[in-house]
């Protein structure tokens, strides 16, 4: 169609379906809308078809980003009205059913640290805090500018740590049971969630203020076991890492048993983090083997810290290894083998 043929067809107004779409929504949100906001178009063409205007769609827009900001529904809708159509005051909400999970309207309020229930995008959050439910939300919609802004707010209003593990980890944990339970459903949100959620972690080392690297100190080298894909947990760990200015050595994903040892021999590493997320890849004799690598002169021989991490990890595999429950611990144990070392306090003294 030419340029006047959009034209005529914006002027005439979009059927709901079309403005859905348009939104990222679904038709059912609109007519929810309808019903418990007064959020409709001006006119309705013959028939009683919906059919939305320019200033109306313009209204819709208002509703979607002040929700998505973590503006009440009931409060968005009302600035929404008044600023496109001067109409304040709510119509009374009809004795209906509650909205279905597909209406993403729903308290997001960023300053407040947990509250229960509530909406996000459908999702079963349970207690979180309220960043989770913008989040969600976002997610659910495949709003990419959304999510990297709310991500971004976290890491720099909580630091590295309290975002992965209260805010980051319970919205991916939710949208996991929600593709488990709904077949082929949700999985285009896991995958764009899981992209933002990485480039978040790897850009917080460049917003966040990092103390000096610990010059000339050993790295820690972080890898997932021989089959294991879940590479999320190592990112977030590096990213907590450099906020102390530890040295990584990131080896990612899958990362084959030849490859970590030559690693760890050619680097040196105080630490090694093995991660599994499940049992099946979580290899006790590997973790040994790492243990027993040394390197260095007669006399004076290096031996890494080795570290199971994860929840593929159980009492028999740990065996004589440290336990870390989650990051902060993670990082602690870190940090203590560098303490105990001296090298973070000769860093200092550079």
């Amino acid at each position: 169609m030419n340029d006047a043929g959009d034209d005529a067809a914006e002027a005439a107004g979009l059927t709901t379906g079309s403005l859905a779409r348009r939104l990222g929504v679904s038709p059912t949100t609109l007519r929810s809308w309808d019903r418990r906001y007064g959020i409709a178009p001006a006119e309705r063409a013959r028939g009683r078809h919906r059919r939305w205007a320019p200033q109306d769609v313009a209204m819709v827009e208002e509703m979607c980003r002040l929700t998505a900001s973590g503006v009440p529904p009931a409060e968005a809708a009302r600035v929404a009205r008044l600023r496109f159509t001067g109409a304040g005051a709510a119509p009374p909400a009809p004795a209906e059913p509650p909205a279905p999970t597909s209406d993403l309207a729903g308290p997001a309020d960023l300053a407040a640290p947990v509250r229960p229930g509530g909406p996000g995008g459908g999702l079963p959050l349970g207690d979180v805090r309220q960043e989770c439910r913008g989040l969600s939300r976002a997610a659910v919609r495949l709003d990419a500018p959304e999510l990297e802004r709310r991500l971004r707010e976290a890491v720099l209003r909580h630091g590295l740590t309290v975002a992965w593990e209260e805010v980051m980890v319970p919205t991916l944990r939710a949208v996991g049971r929600r593709w488990e339970s709904s077949g082929d459903r949700y999985v285009e949100v896991e995958h764009l969630l899981s992209w933002h959620v990485s480039t978040a972690l790897r850009s917080a080392p460049l917003l966040l203020p990092r103390p000096e690297p610990l010059t000339g100190a050993p790295p820690v080298v972080l890898a997932c076991t021989p089959g294991e894909q879940h590479s999320l947990p190592v990112e977030a760990l590096t990213a907590a890492l450099a906020e102390r200015g530890v040295p990584t050595r990131t080896l990612g994903a899958a990362v084959p048993a030849e490859a970590l040892l030559a690693c760890v021999q050619r680097t040196g590493p105080a630490a090694v983090v093995l991660w599994a997320q499940a049992r099946s890849t979580a290899s006790a004799p590997l973790a040994r083997h790492v243990a027993g690598l040394e390197w260095g002169v007669a006399g004076a021989r290096g031996r890494p810290l080795v570290l199971p991490v994860g929840p593929g990890w159980d009492r028999r595999t740990y065996g004589d290894f440290p336990r870390c429950a989650g990051l902060r611990d993670t990082v602690e144990t870190i940090g203590r083998r560098y303490e105990d070392n001296g090298w973070g306090r000769q860093a200092r003294a550079r």
